[in-house]
């Protein structure tokens, strides 16, 4: 079975707003994360695509959890950290305010973000 490595940021401003994204091609809502690419670390991979999503540079604060799965036949394993921004933010795109009014692409992932926040 195929395999797929990855790694997911959870960030919070000062307002306790999360981070999220969303690709061009979909109405799911998530974490900024990505595949590890040849001879990354799951940290380096999780700054990097923070950095590629977003436009913000972050540090890690704490490795939370590494969640695995298989979707549409793939192995899935996913390294989550809690990281911090470093600089100045122009806001967080998050449309409603809450959480719970847009359509997450990975659902289970709502709690995570609920328990850092």
């Amino acid at each position: 079975m195929k395999k797929w490595f990855g790694s997911a940021a959870v960030c919070f401003n000062e307002n306790k707003e999360v981070l999220m994204v969303r690709s061009n091609d979909s109405e799911g809502w998530g974490v900024p994360s990505g595949e590890i690419e040849k001879g990354e670390t799951p940290e380096e991979c999780c700054i990097r695509e923070v950095k590629e999503e977003t436009g913000y540079d972050v540090k890690i604060i704490e490795n939370l959890f590494v969640k695995e799965t298989v979707i549409k036949g793939i192995n899935v394993k996913t390294y989550y950290f809690k990281v911090e921004k470093i600089g100045e933010s122009e806001g967080i795109n998050d449309p409603d305010k809450d959480l719970d009014n847009f359509i997450h692409i990975y659902p289970e992932d709502l709690e995570t973000i609920q328990r850092c926040s």
